[in-house]
């Protein structure tokens, strides 16, 4: 994929660079690249890995196993291949190899391997963002090569362990340890809804956003155990989010909403409290655990089924866990990503699987 990337830069007649993690994986991609664009090379400094093109383009090809490639260089594309391997892929990034990109207003390819939550999953994690939409990532199972025999890939999952089989041929992200939340993508089986079935109850949650976080709107048909309604948005005033609130309302008439009432959400919950049917949610470390903890246990057991929702699921498997000095452990999202979604979706299920209100509720 990385030479075609490379040919459509050449075609469009702008500057482009090759970022290897290792200096053998750029004496390897760099033979590749002579060889495929040999009939239209005009110049070649193998000693500075520099290729010139008729029509004005350039090609150049760094090793990240050193500092500083590419720093001063100005590029309309740039490939960064076998991402999850480079030592430091995040200070590269944001200090070598992204402010090239700036003259031309360019792309980046960052290809690669899973190995672990690393950085390189940061950068696909955004790409699964929909408040992210200048990213946008893929992930392509070993199966979808047309040129390997699919024989070949089961002969692999059979002889390999199951994680190690999920990493290298699925192009999955396996957490070092356990993640909070397991069988995330056989969950997401759920049918979406557009409104109430007549004889079903409905439980909703809401999670606030706050500043550059996302509002989410969460209803679950407690007939059927089904995230059913999953809304999310950020960066409307407040009014316009109650709004969407009551026309979700509306939609299903929602039985019950279990809303967060800490910060901006007790406001909020005023203006409405007199229209829907709230319960107000309280969030504290040990609140906020055991509503973590009890979607956990649904998912695992297959107690709940969640839509197939790409911010979601990505989501869920991120969120991770700390053991706090007193024991206690502390939910969240990993630095710089979101857990809006996950945490609407807790509260609707509190409430779908509460017969008595916690003492955490009020309202």
């Amino acid at each position: 994929m990385g030479t075609v990337l490379v040919t459509e830069a050449i075609r469009q007649r702008v500057p482009s660079a090759w970022f290897a993690a290792t200096n053998k994986l750029q004496a390897e991609a760099w033979r590749d690249v002579v060889k495929m664009v040999a009939p239209i090379t005009t110049h070649i400094s193998q000693q500075d890995h520099r290729i010139e093109f008729m029509g004005g383009a350039t090609f150049e090809m760094w090793s990240l196993e050193g500092t500083g490639a590419g720093r001063g260089r100005k590029y309309g594309r740039v490939i960064v291949d076998e991402g999850a391997s480079v030592r430091d892929l995040e200070t590269a990034w944001n200090e070598a190899i992204r402010p090239t990109l700036t003259d031309y207003q360019g792309d980046a390819w960052f290809l690669g391997t899973p190995k672990g939550r690393d950085y390189f999953w940061t950068l696909w994690m955004r790409g699964q963002d929909a408040g992210a939409p200048e990213w946008m990532s893929w992930q392509m199972p070993t199966v979808t090569n047309p040129y390997i025999n699919p024989a070949e890939v089961e002969a692999a999952r059979l002889d390999m362990p199951e994680r190690a089989f999920r990493q290298e041929y699925l192009a999955e992200f396996i957490e070092d340890g356990a993640g909070v939340f397991r069988r995330v993508r056989e969950a997401a089986t759920a049918t979406p809804q557009t409104g109430r079935i007549e004889g079903h109850a409905y439980v909703g949650g809401v999670d606030w956003g706050k500043h550059e976080d996302f509002t989410v709107l969460s209803v679950i048909d407690t007939t059927t155990s089904e995230l059913v309604y999953l809304e999310r948005f950020n960066r409307i005033d407040y009014r316009f989010q109650l709004s969407r609130l009551r026309q979700a309302h509306d939609l299903f008439g929602v039985d019950t909403w279990i809303v967060e009432r800490n910060s901006m959400g007790e406001p909020l919950i005023e203006q409405v409290r007199d229209e829907l049917p709230i319960l107000a949610f309280t969030t504290t470390n040990a609140s906020k655990a055991s509503a973590i903890e009890a979607l956990s246990l649904a998912l695992e057991r297959g107690d709940l089924a969640i839509l197939d929702n790409p911010v979601l699921i990505a989501e869920l498997l991120a969120y991770e866990s700390e053991r706090l000095p007193s024991g206690l452990l502390r939910y969240s999202a990993p630095p710089g990503l979101h857990d809006d979604c996950v945490m609407s979706l807790a509260l609707a299920w509190h409430g779908a699987a509460s017969a008595n209100w916690s003492v955490s509720l009020a309202g």
